[in-house]
């Protein structure tokens, strides 16, 4: 097994978590699911893998401080020097960002720096782009705004439905973001 430890920040469904689960040779470990959401999806779906989940309720912390403390002092016990945000729905603060620098990455349903924050798919389908994409990139201070690894684009057809975008966005992420989290394991 990999030296290199890894954890998942994922506040939905956890369907990129699944797909970084079955990349086959993954270049890392990973140990630890954390979640705010204790009725996610990504909760059962790190049962189903056997890794560990931490649960926490941000609003049961008195700031973004303190409960960002608590984080690295679990990923710390971990042996984590790596996280992957997939659909974790909250801005990391600087507690955070400084105890692991440069090794935060996130992806992102949109051709950064187009469509940053939520709901990117509905804002790139409103907008009415002719392509979309996926982006995997560095976290820092700002809002989807961290140097960018890799895109893909996605082709917005004609007769496309948000939900028809999302699930072709959806297939590029699942085959992008392991690729892309190999590489930097690599390095």
């Amino acid at each position: 097994m990999s030296t290199i430890k890894a954890a998942v920040f994922a506040s939905g469904t956890g369907s990129n978590f699944q797909a970084i689960m079955e990349k086959n040779n993954l270049h890392c470990e990973v140990v630890l699911l954390v979640c705010d959401k204790p009725c996610a999806g990504a909760v059962e779906k790190a049962e189903k893998f056997g890794v560990p989940t931490l649960l926490f309720e941000p609003k049961s912390f008195a700031s973004k401080a303190e409960y960002e403390a608590m984080l690295v002092e679990r990923l710390t016990e971990a042996g984590v020097t790596w996280i992957f945000l997939a659909g974790y729905m909250r801005i990391a603060g600087p507690t955070l960002l400084e105890a692991f620098e440069t090794k935060i990455i996130n992806i992102h349903p949109s051709l950064l720096p187009d469509f940053p924050g939520k709901d990117a798919i509905g804002q790139a389908f409103e907008a009415g782009v002719a392509v979309t994409g996926v982006t995997v990139h560095y976290i820092d201070e700002g809002i989807d705004t961290g140097p960018i690894i890799a895109q893909e684009p996605v082709d917005v057809f004609p007769g496309d439905t948000e939900e028809t975008l999302k699930k072709r966005i959806q297939t590029v992420e699942h085959h992008l973001y392991p690729e892309v989290i190999n590489q930097l394991m690599r390095k």
